[in-house]
């Protein structure tokens, strides 16, 4: 009688262990990390401004040496459900589709280096890169295309976001050295988009005329449709003089928008470092 007694005990003892167990491992399993720390403590150690503190160099040597780590972020932003997505708030999706745009980027340039010299290598006369579908995210196959034009610019309408997503290029605005926040999206979608206003190889006032990145051309509908009270390009370039020139008489007049805008050849190098 003794023993069957501790034999129950015993079972009973395992049972509710493996219920705490079971339970314990789905809430981990179903958690999302906000706080993005994996992703961001890859590019902490990745990724590195340069002098200027308006680019940076990626490398991708030392993520191919953590590429399991990065696969393990991957996978988890892949697990989140369109149900789970649909009940964050506003800055929370929009911080988790600019980090999946850049973290599934890297990932697809990692499928070829240090064998190509350009994200656009990865494309071909048929398909570009950004139209391959070789991820999933929210439930299904998607592109980065997916994230960026069917997502991010339609459902947000913050034109901030072109100096955020991060095309592996030189051209692009900056990859930040650290994860984008629903605490501090505000704040960095700011800080990129000036640091890339300021940067004089991609946007400056020159010879009478400013002389922009094609990020301008190609997005213009986006600077035009009354985010922060921006109706024409021309606004833009006002609002963000004292980074485009020096002189106060230059800023004065692109303030006074009497100058005429033109477009800069785009760099569609690979933003490793080095280079």
């Amino acid at each position: 009688m003794a023993l069957r007694r501790r034999d129950a005990l015993k079972f009973i003892a395992l049972s509710v262990h493996l219920a705490w167990a079971t339970t314990t491992f789905g809430q981990e399993a179903g958690a999302f990390d906000s706080s993005f720390a994996g992703w961001d403590a890859l590019l902490r150690k990745h990724v590195r401004w340069l002098a200027d503190n308006r680019q940076t160099r990626v490398d991708y040597t030392g993520l191919a040496t953590e590429h399991a780590a990065l696969q393990k972020v991957l996978a988890g932003w892949s697990a989140v459900t369109a149900a789970q997505f649909a009940a964050w708030p506003r800055a929370q999706q929009m911080a988790f589709l600019i980090n999946a745009y850049n973290g599934f980027t890297i990932e697809l340039v990692l499928t070829r280096y240090p064998r190509l010299q350009s994200i656009k290598d990865l494309g071909s006369v048929f398909q570009s890169p950004w139209k391959k579908k070789f991820f999933s995210l929210l439930g299904e196959e998607r592109t980065l295309d997916w994230i960026e034009h069917e997502q991010l610019r339609p459902r947000f309408q913050d034109p901030r976001v072109h100096a955020a997503v991060n095309c592996a290029s030189i051209g692009c605005p900056a990859l930040r050295p650290e994860a984008f926040t629903a605490s501090r999206l505000d704040a960095q979608l700011e800080d990129g988009l000036r640091r890339f206003m300021a940067d004089r190889t991609r946007n400056r006032y020159a010879q009478g005329q400013l002389q922009v990145s094609m990020i301008f051309k190609w997005f213009r509908e986006d600077f035009e449709k009354g985010h922060q009270g921006l109706h024409r390009l021309e606004d833009l370039m006002a609002r963000y003089a004292d980074q485009l020139a020096d002189p106060p008489a230059d800023r004065d007049a692109i303030r006074a928008q009497h100058v005429p805008i033109t477009s800069l050849d785009y760099d569609w190098s690979l933003n490793a470092v080095g280079r």
